[in-house]
């Protein structure tokens, strides 16, 4: 592939240009299995080309620790050989949320079935806009309590971290609810009509809503970032059921 400012080739598929600086790629797909991780890098609606990275686990299918980070490690790498505008990820939980920290991109989730179709079918619609104030200036409001001790901020920072959410404001807590066994639990309620959302916090029998203000502006959009926050809670094993 050669570059589409300068013409110089490049060595890998949606690298930028060494000798331009002109980025040629503006989203990289990355598709990640136990083993072996795919990354196909876009520009606009045409396909670039792909690389592969791959690991190998130990006599244990399940990867260490150690290989995960490594792993998203070699994967961040080859991303940042692209400075894309957006990365979409799907795939291996551990691995992502692995990404996530090693990367400054905004990161979204994206089907297992054809993701990378699933990106040019959103090509033609508006992208919503990103924020880029860091997640604990996006916490605040009247209520500073959120049940769940570590978990509860664990599950409020990582909806907070996402790139379409501008602010979460903790709601108060009503402990009236129903027990529950499982310890923390948080998910993302269907959105309203304009787009905005609200992160249930449940701990034991107490129960907390919290309000997620969005930059998506209608119901539909609000969605797409309900199921992307939904996806980023999972990653953390604390999305209910």
């Amino acid at each position: 592939m050669r570059c589409r400012g300068c013409g110089r080739p490049l060595d890998r598929p949606g690298d930028v240009c060494l000798s331009c600086e002109t980025a040629n790629a503006d989203a990289v797909v990355v598709d990640v299995e136990p083993a072996r991780a795919t990354l196909t890098m876009l520009y606009e609606e045409s396909v670039l080309g792909e690389t592969t990275i791959t690991t190998t686990p130990e006599s244990d299918p399940t990867l260490s620790s150690t290989q995960v980070r490594n792993y998203a490690g070699r994967i961040a790498d080859e991303i940042r050989r692209k400075r894309p505008d957006a990365v979409f990820v799907t795939g291996e939980r551990r691995v992502i949320r692995s990404l996530r920290a090693a990367i400054r991109y905004p990161v979204y989730r994206v089907p297992a079935a054809e993701p990378v179709q699933a990106v040019l079918d959103r090509r033609g619609e508006a992208e919503l806009d990103v924020v880029e104030t860091p997640p604990r200036k996006k916490i605040g409001g009247a209520h500073s309590t959120v049940i769940g001790d570590r978990k509860g901020m664990t599950a409020i920072r990582t909806v907070a971290d996402h790139p379409n959410v501008k602010k979460v404001v903790p709601g108060p807590i009503d402990a009236g609810g129903s027990g529950s066994r499982t310890g923390t639990r948080a998910k993302v309620s269907r959105a309203d009509a304009n787009g905005n959302l609200r992160l249930v916090l449940r701990d034991g029998s107490s129960v907390q809503e919290n309000r997620v203000v969005t930059t998506a502006s209608d119901h539909d959009t609000g969605e797409r970032v309900r199921t992307a926050l939904n996806e980023a809670l999972a990653e953390q094993d604390l999305k209910a059921t």
